[in-house]
């Protein structure tokens, strides 16, 4: 798009925070932008589809979203995510609590100046436990 400024790619971490849940089988997981600015990014890049692809085989059913535009945020419902439940399943997080984790890892394009106003927002992992320090 002519007009825009470079392209450049930032992690969701950088522009929302999020929280995630779950309902049986369903994980929850809602993303909330910082700036009210940038939750139109979020809306046109981060679909159902771009999210199913982001958690690739660990989501088995439709993922759903609904817009929260009075709060500048997004909802999903990621259905068949939790390997029947908190109840039934062996997984380790049969309750999703991760999930909002992994979802703020995805990657979207911004212009550089809005990279460059959002950087170093978010905690990204600086090294493994027992690291110098």
């Amino acid at each position: 798009m002519s007009g825009r400024g470079e392209m450049v790619e930032v992690s969701l971490l950088e522009l929302a925070h999020a929280r995630s849940g779950d309902k049986g089988d369903t994980a929850n997981v809602g993303l909330i932008v910082y700036d009210e600015e940038d939750y139109d990014i979020i809306v046109k890049q981060v679909t159902p589809e771009q999210v199913k692809h982001h958690f690739k085989d660990m989501i088995r059913g439709e993922v759903e979203r609904f817009r929260l535009d009075n709060l500048c945020a997004v909802n999903f419902l990621l259905h068949g995510a939790l390997d029947g439940g908190g109840t039934v399943s062996l997984k380790t997080d049969a309750q999703g609590k991760v999930l909002s984790t992994a979802l703020l890892r995805m990657k979207v394009e911004v212009p550089r100046e809005v990279a460059g106003r959002v950087r170093g927002r978010g905690r990204l992992p600086t090294g493994t436990a027992g690291e110098g320090g």
